[in-house]
């Protein structure tokens, strides 16, 4: 494991002992680009993510973007999307769609902020709320970079909410019992992918 990745875990290892609750909300916003809210939801005054932020290098990010074949067609989610890079990168590389789910609102700002510099605001929006709550039935590729717990926490509703044959890719953390189709080491960083499959084993039916 590099250096870097090591700190990367032994940040988020950290922000699970300094008690973050889980992510919830919406807020106002005041950004006019893309301003989008995940109706129905309401923020209390301080929010605070389940997963402290560590962005996703270049490199893995365009990794993650080929396992998942994304393309033109596509609309990928990235849930937990940070400064949103890895949804304005599949909207310049391959011309997807793209929507970021994000608690923090200053990472929100800044992710529209880069949309805008990138030249691609109108393939990417950008969301303030819950990922627990979000509607994510109309992607045809989810992105994660999640700790194990909240990934696995997440699982069920992946099997709900998407279309079989959908990929699913994360960085660095795996889905507990749910094996991945494939898995790619990168010089201390590692990208898995799994597939929604037809009919959810019993196993992981819960």
């Amino acid at each position: 494991m590099s250096r870097l990745r090591f700190l990367s875990v032994v940040l988020l290892a950290l922000g699970l002992l300094l008690g973050h609750g889980p992510r919830s909300g919406y807020a106002q916003q005041t950004d006019t680009t893309a301003e989008t809210t995940i109706p129905g939801l309401k923020m209390p005054p301080e929010q605070e993510s389940d997963v402290p932020y560590v962005p996703t290098p270049k490199p893995v990010v365009d990794r993650m973007l080929e396992l998942a074949d994304v393309d033109e067609t596509d609309v990928i989610y990235d849930l937990g999307s940070g400064d949103g890079r890895i949804v304005i990168r599949a909207a310049r590389t391959h011309g997807a769609r793209g929507v970021g789910i994000e608690i923090d609102p200053d990472l929100v700002k800044k992710a529209r902020k880069n949309a805008k510099e990138a030249g691609v605001a109108d393939l990417v929006e950008f969301r303030q709320g819950d990922l627990f709550e979000a509607d994510i039935s109309e992607a045809t590729v989810v992105t994660l970079y999640l700790l194990p717990s909240v990934n696995q926490k997440l699982r069920p509703i992946l099997f709900e909410q998407l279309s079989p044959g959908t990929p699913v890719v994360s960085h660095d953390f795996d889905m507990g019992r749910w094996a991945p189709d494939r898995t790619v080491d990168l010089e201390g960083d590692t990208v898995y992918r799994w597939t929604i499959p037809e009919e959810i084993p019993e196993d992981l039916d819960e």
